[in-house]
């Protein structure tokens, strides 16, 4: 959500459409001194690393938008959003690193930004060092736990969010299965949607839809992400000078940044990614090795993965990929529930020799368990392929229909957990389809043009 903030400026920038339409919006940019008095910092890496930070600042959010989208209570003036953007020294490349809210930090010595009261090192929760020590101990914090380090620090909240979403237009969103949750109001059926700003703020703050709680959320996070930047990219509000000073003026009215980081270096480093696209980015979050870590006065955190998340920043600092090199091939449709995990027993519906064969290879070279012993069904004569499940697995059936497009689907109690696909006239190829692994932001990377709708 953060992300979309900073990149997009680059992204926006790197349109051409002028210097001084960026230059002059530099007065609306409030400043902040993250670095001050920092010592004993981490060595620079290659390429540029930024630190951004969202916090839940609504006051700007009228009321009846606060009640549409259950954006009431009073604000934490804590950080809701962290992450840490690496922006390749060829520019060609973009890593973005989530990192949990509740992770468990180590809290380096300082002086309450409020209460002026020293305080040596101690433990909290990640977003709380936001409220000690505002920016500069949010960097320090972060600099500490993973070795990187800061470059630029930046800085939003949720109505700029909610502004620059729909002055864009909106942001296509695709979801394969349906996303409800009661504490932000969202509620979205399986399909792709035009979320206009208060639902993508709803989309990107919503952590009760399942069980992945707040690595879910940072997954709908990064998702959005990606599809900002390809709205950004395609929709011609690069080229279009009014709608492009329309969109920077949202994006730089509220955001907050160290006075190193003004528009002529937004405009300096947007030139450079000129090329910048979904495919240029790639997301991730901290390998986390304990999910509910109790630490005594803090309550449940997140502790993150030693080895693997030393790897992780190691490969930034060293300005290398994080996601392995991808096969060449036609692109997946991403599914709810991966093929690795669903069992399929195939029979040929019509008198075609060889059909049946044909459907079990095509599902086992996409990752369904077929059973490989493909049979003839009781109909011959089936223009349509047929999928019957048990309604108990309808999910595992979904991901099925995804890749048998334009199949049947029909609903048999007691079938088991073995899908059967009767192959019909109709049949042509089977589309490959991949999940989103349900921790997938917790320990693998995906890349923009990986998640955005096709």
């Amino acid at each position: 959500m953060r992300a979309a903030t900073t990149l997009s400026v680059l992204v926006l920038a790197a349109g051409g459409v002028g210097h001084a339409v960026v230059t002059s919006m530099n007065t609306g940019i409030a400043r902040v001194d993250p670095f001050k008095d920092m010592k004993n910092r981490p060595e620079a890496g290659n390429g540029m690393n930024i630190l951004l930070v969202g916090t839940d600042g609504r006051d700007k959010i009228t009321k009846e938008e606060k009640e549409k989208y259950r954006l009431g209570g009073a604000p934490c003036h804590c950080t809701d959003t962290i992450m840490v953007v690496h922006v390749s020294e060829d520019r060609d490349r973009a890593s973005i690193v989530s990192l949990p809210r509740d992770s468990y930090a180590e809290m380096p010595e300082h002086t309450d930004a409020t209460s002026g009261e020293h305080h040596k090192a101690h433990p909290v929760k990640l977003n709380a060092a936001y409220a000690e020590g505002g920016p500069s101990l949010t960097t320090r914090t972060v600099e500490h736990m993973t070795g990187v380090k800061i470059d630029h620090y930046l800085e939003v909240d949720f109505t700029s969010f909610m502004k620059t979403v729909d002055v864009l237009g909106g942001v296509d969103i695709c979801t394969s299965s349906a996303l409800k949750d009661s504490h932000t109001g969202l509620d979205l059926a399986p399909g792709t949607h035009r979320l206009g700003g208060g639902e993508a703020l709803q989309y990107v703050r919503s952590r009760h839809i399942d069980g992945a709680s707040d690595l879910g959320r940072m997954q709908r996070q990064q998702r959005f992400l990606a599809a900002f930047i390809a709205k950004a990219t395609s929709s011609g509000a690069l080229l279009n000078p009014v709608r492009f000073r329309a969109v920077a003026a949202t994006l730089l009215g509220s955001v907050r940044a160290d006075s190193g980081f003004g528009t002529t270096e937004m405009y300096a480093l947007a030139q450079a990614m000129r090329g910048f696209s979904p495919a240029s980015s790639e997301f991730t979050s901290v390998p986390i090795g304990e999910m509910g870590h109790r630490v005594k006065g803090i309550g449940t955190t997140l502790k993150w993965d030693d080895a693997k998340s030393k790897k992780l920043f190691a490969a930034l600092r060293e300005d290398r990929p994080l996601a392995a090199p991808r096969p060449r091939g036609p692109r997946a449709t991403t599914v709810d529930v991966s093929p690795e995990q669903i069992r399929v027993q195939v029979d040929n519906g019509t008198p075609t020799a060889g059909l049946g064969k044909r459907v079990d290879a095509g599902l086992r070279a996409t990752g369904f368990r077929t059973t490989g012993l493909p049979g003839n069904g009781l109909r011959r004569d089936l223009t349509r392929t047929l999928v019957t499940y048990d309604p108990r697995w309808d999910r595992s059936a979904q991901t099925l229909a995804a890749a048998l497009p334009g199949c049947e689907l029909k609903a048999v109690p007691g079938q088991g957990g073995t899908m059967r696909v009767t192959a019909g006239t109709d049949f042509r190829a089977v589309t490959p389809v991949r999940a989103l692994d349900p921790h997938q932001g917790e320990f693998g990377v995906v890349t923009g043009d990986q998640v955005v709708c096709p």
